[in-house]
């Protein structure tokens, strides 16, 4: 049977001291904090040795009182000690309101975290990057080790079934340019230079551009859904405990697929933003088909045409990694899946055209102009 807790207070040489004895238990306290709260004045030490049990709920007392008289214990003999330290470690003070911060500091401190974030993110991309390398060079030292059916997989993912979409897309872009080039151009009777607005433009800059953002927008949040589940479910680790290696089957393959297809996809996208230049120059200015290819062919100088196809795997690589990668930081739950996918598309996206803005300046500095 439990028997009720109980003090006694004696001094001994001196020295108060305040005896606890019986079940410090939550069902066995009764009246006891009101007792131990009631003492006042100096007390040396709290004696345990009659204490036959103890719960959280006495530990805390005990750590309550011993926290206002400043005492010690004496005559542990069931582990209390420690349980009252274990207690006593989560008795921190909390602020229902957060302290007040001046605006001004508010604004410095997430400027500072968030290039913390963005410094940490470029880091862990880089190494990334040299991880799907190494990856890389293992696959050509071990060719059986080469996952071509997961490659051509991807082909079908990235490439084919974006087809439809990007086309659509740069068939109205290509409208859109021509449509909005030949009412400035109206204003000076020089109509006829929108078809080397048109063709440069989109041979240049806009086919692939657009491209890569719809493919980041596409297959990079697939990308980072899909791993990051596979990171939920923990399949990640099995194929780490079985011996495959993760940027090797699920890394590589994407990578390569997002290389090979963006400078198809990003001619495929250029061509059909002619034919939609093409078309509006037929119906809005009357130039014939054969006159607009005529004209095009002369404006349009082949090195457009290279430097749309020397950026698209650059772009490709890009996405990839970028999905890949927040894709494997998925961790904890379900929320991140989305976080990182969000991440990813825009990472995606924001490395592409700050890299299209060097392209645009390098292929300047060396005369494609």
């Amino acid at each position: 049977m439990n028997k009720a807790a109980d003090l006694a207070q004696e001094v001994r040489e001196g020295r108060t001291v305040i005896r606890l004895s019986g079940n410090l238990s939550i069902a066995c306290l009764h009246d006891l904090p009101n007792r131990l709260d009631a003492i006042e004045g100096p007390v040396d030490t709290i004696d345990l040795s009659g204490v036959d049990h103890m719960d959280t709920i006495g530990a805390w007392v005990l750590h309550r009182t011993i926290k206002r008289l400043d005492c010690k214990i004496t005559g542990d003999k069931c582990d209390a000690e420690r349980l009252i330290a274990t207690v006593g470690s989560v008795d921190e003070p909390v602020n229902i309101r957060p302290d007040h911060e001046p605006p001004w500091q508010r604004v410095v401190g997430q400027i500072g975290e968030a290039v913390v974030n963005s410094g940490t993110t470029l880091l862990g991309l880089l190494g990334f990057f040299g991880g799907t390398l190494v990856a890389t060079w293992n696959v050509i030292r071990h060719p059986g080790r080469f996952r071509i059916n997961a490659v051509v997989q991807r082909f079908e993912v990235v490439g084919v079934s974006a087809l439809g979409i990007i086309g659509l897309m740069s068939f109205l872009i290509g409208i859109v340019i021509a449509q909005q080039g030949s009412v400035q151009l109206r204003q000076f009777g020089m109509e006829m230079l929108t078809i080397n607005l048109v063709g440069r433009l989109t041979f240049r800059e806009l086919g692939v551009l657009m491209t890569a953002i719809m493919v980041a927008g596409r297959s990079g949040s697939a990308f980072a859904a899909q791993l990051g589940t596979m990171k939920l479910t923990e399949e990640v680790d099995a194929m780490r405990t079985i011996g495959v290696s993760p940027m090797e089957a699920l890394v590589l393959p994407r990578t390569l697929a997002v290389v090979v297809m963006m400078p198809l996809l990003g001619f495929y996208s250029s061509i059909v933003a002619i034919i939609g230049g093409g078309f509006l120059c037929a119906v809005s200015l009357d130039i014939p088909p054969i006159t607009f290819v005529q004209r095009l062919r002369e404006v349009v100088p082949i090195h457009d045409l290279w430097v749309g196809l020397i950026k698209a795997p650059v772009f490709g690589v890009i996405i990839a990694l970028a999905g890949c990668f927040q894709g494997m930081q998925v961790k904890a739950n379900a929320e991140e899946v989305g976080l990182r996918t969000t991440a990813a598309v825009v990472q995606a996206i924001f490395l592409v055209i700050v890299l299209d803005a060097f392209f645009a300046v390098f292929f300047t500095w060396v005369g494609w102009n």
